[in-house]
């Protein structure tokens, strides 16, 4: 039974558990010296105040070495806890009746159990802390003013609230402080665990960077040095051609040759964008000729060749952003669609401005679509769903238009495509610009 703990937070809750429970023994200690030699101390252990008070302490404790067995067993950690405060706030009702009833000092310690509760199980751990306590306590107070339960024969009567009159306010006030203790605690210890998972998450983000950064410096040299023997390769397959001697076979594996050191030019180059990033240098551009030209040179190289590309899009349409980097996102976008999709499987790339002055760059595929489990890490660097390719491509994308203020959603439909549409937000430069 997990009563709503997630099983990945389970060790987090287990050390909660220990120190709370540890935070525990140390206040049942404090309680059991200040009872024993303040309170009690002056009418002997064979009283009966003392000897209730010394039989909830002994039970007390006898439980913590349950409470300590089961957390090394580590299963039913939340069901324990909501038991350690029921039978907490049973406890401390025990001192509250030999210490004065509705108006001893010791209702605080029903607050800590509530404090406990919250840290341990949010909301509803204060809630079932703070109905354990007020209930106790009412019940107590009830109790001694009905006559129904008498005050212990070795306390003062004077001591104790035996009519409504005197009781009222006392039990009123105790309860109130209660139910704030409950609900600022519950408030708090929210607040807390929230903070502590962004802090988790930003750990990880950090330690990630700077994995990302080494390797990064390390595909940078890379990349240099793969770039010289590329070069090569395609001017010695470019020299073979022109010779005019190569048979039919030949020109094919010299194609082949040409397509996939094409490829690894372009894994090269992903590389270096994302290992040398740029802040982008934004000035008015013509977004719609840029589109169309990426559209023309892709159907001319390598996939595209086998895949139908269209341009649909006014003849201009101006933005503001880098070029550079507007082209490379274009290109990255068409190319992804490219290779998603079967030959002979239309790709569109549609440009138009909507009813509020914004662009929208759409890139539309006809191909296996994105598995929903895949979209979230979609633009993590390295990821990618197909077999070949490095993932690094739309990490690029990402990068560029965050860093131009653009916004990218995905509509995926598994086995019917993929659109990725850019939203270029109306720029108050280009308006100043065209006026």
């Amino acid at each position: 039974m997990k009563l709503g703990i997630r099983d990945g937070a389970e060790s987090s809750f287990a050390v909660r558990f220990a120190w709370l429970t540890g935070l525990r023994l140390i206040v049942l200690t404090i309680v059991l010296i200040v009872m024993t030699t303040i309170y009690l101390g002056g009418i002997g252990t064979r009283a009966d105040s003392s000897r209730i008070a010394m039989l909830t302490f002994a039970v007390a404790f006898a439980l913590t070495g349950v409470y300590a067995a089961v957390l090394r067993i580590g299963k039913g950690l939340p069901l324990l806890a909501y038991g350690q405060m029921l039978v907490d706030q049973v406890a401390w009702s025990m001192i509250v009746y030999v210490s004065g009833g509705a108006t001893s000092g010791a209702t605080s310690l029903y607050g800590f159990t509530c404090l406990c509760g919250a840290i341990l199980l949010g909301l509803r751990g204060a809630l079932i802390g703070l109905i354990a306590g007020a209930s106790s306590y009412a019940l107590i107070c009830m109790l001694l003013v009905q006559g129904y339960l008498k005050p212990p024969p070795d306390q003062p009567l004077e001591a104790y609230a035996t009519d409504w009159s005197e009781a009222a306010f006392p039990l009123v006030l105790n309860l109130l402080a209660m139910c704030v203790v409950a609900l600022l605690g519950s408030y708090l210890a929210e607040r807390l665990r929230e903070t502590g998972g962004r802090l988790v998450v930003a750990t990880a983000r950090a330690e990630q960077a700077e994995r990302l950064a080494a390797l990064g410096r390390l595909a940078a040299g890379l990349a240099h040095e793969i770039r010289n023997p590329l070069g090569s390769i395609v001017a010695s397959i470019e020299l073979l051609r022109t010779g005019g001697s190569l048979g039919a076979e030949d020109e094919a594996l010299c194609a082949i040759i040409e397509r996939e050191t094409t490829r690894l030019n372009e894994l090269v180059t992903d590389m270096l964008d994302v290992s040398r990033p740029r802040a982008p240098s934004k000035a008015p551009m013509d977004l719609a000729a840029t589109a169309r030209d990426v559209v023309v040179l892709a159907g001319k190289s390598g996939r595209g060749r086998d895949v139908p590309l269209r341009f649909v899009g006014p003849n201009s349409l101006p933005i503001v952003g880098d070029m550079a980097q507007v082209r490379q996102v274009v290109w990255n976008l068409l190319r992804n669609a490219i290779q998603a999709s079967s030959a002979g499987a239309e790709v569109v790339v549609r440009v138009e401005a909507d009813a509020g002055g914004a662009v929208v760059l759409a890139v539309e595929d006809r191909g296996v679509g994105i598995p929903p489990e895949a979209r979230e890490r979609l633009f993590d660097a390295f990821f990618t769903t197909r077999s070949q390719g490095m993932g690094i491509g739309l990490a690029v994308v990402k990068r560029i238009l965050d860093d131009h203020g653009f916004a990218i959603e995905v509509e995926s439909e598994p086995g019917k495509g993929t659109t990725f549409r850019v939203r270029i937000p109306a720029s108050k430069e280009l308006e100043l610009a065209s006026g």
